[in-house]
C-alpha cells in the first residue's frame, strides 16, 4: 500500500512538472513571436554641435584645440555687450577653467561699415600673431555706450597699441581680400544658424545669448565639461 502511494505521489508530481514545462514552453514561444518594440529613432544632429573648429593655428582662438569646452563667440568690436564680456567676463572664464576651456572668435559685424572695417583691424593684427591683444586694447577703451567711431587713423592707433610691430603691413592688410572673406565665412555662418544680434555663444552646442552673467557662463560650461 506504501509503495502504491508513492507511486501516485510520484505521478502527480511528474503531471505537475510536465505541465510546468509545457506553459514555459508556449510562453517563450509566444513571446519570440511577438513584434519587438522599435528602438527609438536616432536623434538628428544639430549643426550646432560640430560648430568648433579646432583649428591649432587659427589666430582668433584661444586655448588648446582639444579642450573639452568650446565657447564660439559671435562678436563685433563695436558691440557694448561684446565690449563687457571681453574685458570683463571671458577673462574671468579662462581664469577659472584654464585648460578645460577653448575660445574661438568669430566675426560678425553688424553696425555698418565701421564694424567691418574694425573687423578687417582685428584680422590684419592676427596675421602678425597680435589678434587678442588688439581685441583687449578694443574692448578696454570701449565706451560704456558702445558704437565708438572707428576710422582708419583709429584702427592703426589701437594696432600700436596692441604692439604689432609692423604698422606698414597692417595698414596694407587693412584691405586683404582674404581677410574679407574670412569674415565674410563667419558672418554667413552665424547667418544660416540664426545669429542676429551680438554677443551671441555657442558652447558646446549650447547656445546662450547677450552678456549674460558670469554664473550663467560658468553653469552653461560646467554642464558640458560634464557631458
Amino acid at each position: 500500500m506504501r509503495n502504491n502511494g508513492k507511486v501516485r505521489r510520484l505521478n502527480v508530481l511528474a503531471g505537475v512538472l510536465a505541465a510546468a514545462v509545457v506553459f514555459l514552453l508556449g510562453y517563450v514561444l509566444a513571446t519570440q513571436n511577438q513584434p519587438q518594440a522599435a528602438p527609438p529613432p536616432p536623434q538628428p544632429e544639430s549643426p550646432l554641435d560640430k560648430l568648433a573648429r579646432r583649428d591649432p593655428g587659427d589666430p582668433v582662438a584661444k586655448g588648446r584645440p582639444d579642450a573639452p569646452v568650446v565657447l564660439v563667440n559671435y562678436s563685433d568690436f563695436r558691440c557694448p555687450f561684446c565690449a563687457k564680456f571681453g574685458r570683463d567676463i571671458e577673462p574671468e572664464l579662462l581664469r577659472r577653467f584654464g585648460d578645460d576651456l577653448r575660445v574661438e572668435w568669430r566675426d560678425f559685424p553688424i553696425f555698418g561699415q565701421e564694424s567691418l572695417d574694425a573687423a578687417m583691424a582685428g584680422r590684419a593684427a592676427a596675421a602678425q600673431g597680435r589678434f587678442w591683444e588688439f581685441h583687449d586694447t578694443a574692448f578696454a577703451q570701449a565706451p560704456p555706450s558702445g558704437h565708438p567711431p572707428m576710422p582708419r587713423e583709429r584702427l592703426v592707433e589701437l594696432a600700436r597699441q596692441a604692439g604689432v610691430p609692423d604698422l606698414a603691413r597692417f595698414e596694407a592688410e587693412l584691405d586683404d581680400p582674404a581677410a574679407f572673406a574670412a569674415i565674410q565665412a563667419d558672418a554667413m555662418e552665424g547667418s544660416e544658424l540664426g545669429v542676429s544680434s551680438t554677443p551671441t555663444f555657442v558652447i558646446n552646442g549650447e547656445p546662450v545669448l547677450g552678456a549674460q552673467p558670469i554664473e550663467h557662463f560658468v553653469d552653461v560650461i560646467e554642464r558640458a565639461r560634464r557631458r
